[in-house]
């Protein structure tokens, strides 16, 4: 294992264990709110990452991408939601989805925040500075690619509750082929073009909602 490998390891470590963790603990959260409690009955609504890593997807799948290809792709622990459950289970299907990508938006606020805080305080050491913009990085890119609009991806799932009925049924029959048709996406760069401007404008807008803080403490 070389020096670079392992120095990436040790910076998107915790950002990344952090953007899952909390993001599968959103969708648990969001359907018990909603009256689904299957993932809060099978200890998914916790902050324990060990209870959403797929140590296949989450851990071996990236690694060996990153060694082999150009790109890098992974998965944790899908969060088991009983959509016939829920109140509302059209509509509210669409805010559970949502919600494990507002707690990456959330998540890279907060490490831009820090990292923000970082360098008014003068703080020296490089290593923090790099792991506060691999967060930032880590969670965008999470936010982005959960929005792709192709079930079981949770921007598939929001569109699928967005359609009328007779649509969002026939939509939804292709979530067996979901997962192969996003590798082929991200094997052409066709994800590129959601993924990139859409890392854009939310980075713009945690830009911005951070600007107060340093003009305040600057």
């Amino acid at each position: 294992m070389d020096a670079e490998l392992i120095r990436n390891i040790a910076v998107y470590a915790l950002p990344v264990l952090f953007a899952i963790t909390l993001h599968e603990a959103a969708h648990a959260y969001a359907a018990k709110y909603f009256g689904d409690n299957t993932a809060y009955a099978q200890g998914r609504m916790s902050l324990n990452p060990l209870v959403h890593i797929d140590v296949f997807g989450t851990i071996i799948l990236p690694i060996v991408l990153y060694l082999t290809t150009p790109f890098v792709f992974g998965y944790a622990k899908p969060v088991p939601v009983e959509f016939g459950r829920l109140r509302n289970p059209k509509k509210q299907m669409a805010w559970v989805a949502l919600a494990g990508p507002a707690a990456n938006f959330v998540m890279a606020f907060l490490w831009l925040l820090l990292s923000v805080l970082l360098v008014l305080f003068q703080v020296g050491e490089a290593f923090p500075r790099e792991v506060a913009k691999a967060g930032v990085f880590v969670n965008l890119l999470m936010f982005a690619f959960n929005l792709v609009p192709i079930p079981p991806l949770d921007g598939g799932r929001i569109l699928t509750s967005m359609l009328p009925h007779h649509l969002a049924y026939k939509f939804a029959r292709i979530e067996p082929y979901g997962f192969f048709i996003v590798l082929g996406l991200l094997y052409f760069g066709a994800l590129a073009y959601w993924v990139g401007p859409l890392m854009a404008i939310a980075n713009f807008v945690i830009r911005l909602l951070v600007t107060p803080l340093t003009m305040f403490l600057g």
